[in-house]
């Protein structure tokens, strides 16, 4: 009997999830998959984590495979040439094929002031650091969440319902990605919670303090607790692996979502850049991505050709408090429309997306392979050619 085939998978997000999971329906298919933290981390409901509205940590036994190994350690680096993954515990790990799913974080907060005075909450220990800081302020402190996009509303929104005082600092646009008409519908529904919102150039943090923020303007506001959402990054472990990345850091891959320096090497989520154009860092992109991750190594491993990625979207929910939220309805393409659903009704479609990620992880743990994706943009290879003037072939 032939030595099984060894993939590692780094990091144990929505995508490095999916992906381990995909993989074992083949038996000859070791699959290890490496996360710094022993509990999976549902992302989307950390603005109430923060808020002490909900929670958003998951038993690995609800989600994974059980047939994937966990190791909770850190990657702190790739060494490609020997095909191995060395651990911040000195261990390494060996692998036939790579998946790099090391998803994102905050981009933190590069201010005066701002490491020291504002709480990013892109992860699960910065919301935990965040927690008792908002426990201990009385509740009409003042509270300001920095950052208007999904996030940052979402934070807001949870906040000002359990009845606080809070400032949104947009630094620009209330909600980037909407379309004006429901940008109007989520601008009324703040208001209606206390939430005074303030967009516009002279909106953007330029300072924080213990107790106040300074913005662009000259304008101080007072700010017992100040919240920090803007802006996203991805760990630098692909660049001080030598692997070539886009500005932002994530890997660069070809279509197939195979990195463009070594083929047993592919990457999902967050941190891949495909043709150095990469999709919308969300949780809706996140589980095609892994799945697509996987079938591209599985393919390899059969000696067959790996498809070219294809992921499309519906456009993206944002909740507006405990059971109100708005969905924002989009071309496949990612285009926002004018068109949305909101109020309860809207509600009822965010509440349903956090059971339904967890349920296409727990299916594809119990059936692997069987895992597909309805929104698919068949004008991506189109545009590419487009914008780049190539032909893009898989590798």
């Amino acid at each position: 009997m032939g030595k099984n085939t060894e993939v590692v998978v780094i990091g144990g997000g929505y995508a490095g999830v999916m992906a381990a999971n995909r993989l074992t329906q083949r038996h000859d298919v070791t699959v290890t998959l490496i996360n710094p933290r022993p509990t999976f981390v549902h992302r989307i409901r950390l603005h109430q984590l923060a808020a002490g509205s909900g929670d958003a940590v998951v038993d690995y036994r609800a989600v994974l495979a059980g047939g994937v190994e966990l190791v909770v350690d850190t990657a702190t680096r790739i060494e490609v040439a020997e095909r191995a993954v060395v651990l911040a515990s000195g261990d390494s790990a060996g692998y036939d094929h790579l998946i790099y799913a090391v998803g994102s974080g905050s981009a933190g907060p590069g201010v005066p002031g701002g490491a020291e005075f504002a709480y990013p909450i892109a992860t699960l220990e910065e919301v935990q650091r965040l927690r008792p800081v908002l426990d201990a302020a009385p509740a009409t402190a003042a509270v300001t969440v920095v950052g208007a996009g999904m996030l940052g509303i979402e934070v807001a929104a949870e906040l000002a319902e359990a009845g606080r005082t809070v400032t949104l600092v947009c630094g620009g646009v209330l909600g980037p990605y909407l379309h004006p008409r429901v940008r109007r519908s989520v601008a009324k529904r703040l208001a209606g919670l206390g939430v005074r919102v303030l967009d516009g150039p002279d909106a953007k943090v330029t300072a924080v303090a213990r107790d106040a923020v300074q913005l662009a303007g000259g304008r101080e506001l007072p700010s017992a607790v100040t919240i920090w959402t803007a802006g996203f990054g991805v760990p630098d472990l692909a660049a001080r692996s030598g692997l070539s990345t886009d500005v932002a850091g994530r890997l660069l891959t070809d279509e197939t979502l195979t990195s463009v320096d070594d083929e047993r090497i592919v990457a999902a989520g967050d941190s891949a850049a495909p043709s150095g154009l990469p999709l919308r860092m969300s949780c809706q992109a996140a589980n095609p991505l892994g799945a697509h991750a996987a079938d591209t190594v599985l393919a390899r491993i059969a000696g067959d050709r790996p498809a070219s990625v294809e992921v499309g979207f519906f456009g993206l929910c944002v909740s507006l408090g405990q059971r109100v939220a708005t969905v924002q309805l989009a071309a496949k393409d990612d285009t926002a429309n004018r068109f949305f659903l909101g109020g309860r009704l809207g509600g009822k479609v965010k509440e349903s997306s956090y059971t339904g990620l967890l349920e296409h992880l727990a299916h594809e743990a119990r059936t692997p392979g069987r895992y597909s994706w309805k929104f698919k943009d068949a004008k991506r290879s189109q545009r590419l050619k487009t914008q780049r003037g190539e032909t893009l072939t898989p590798r």
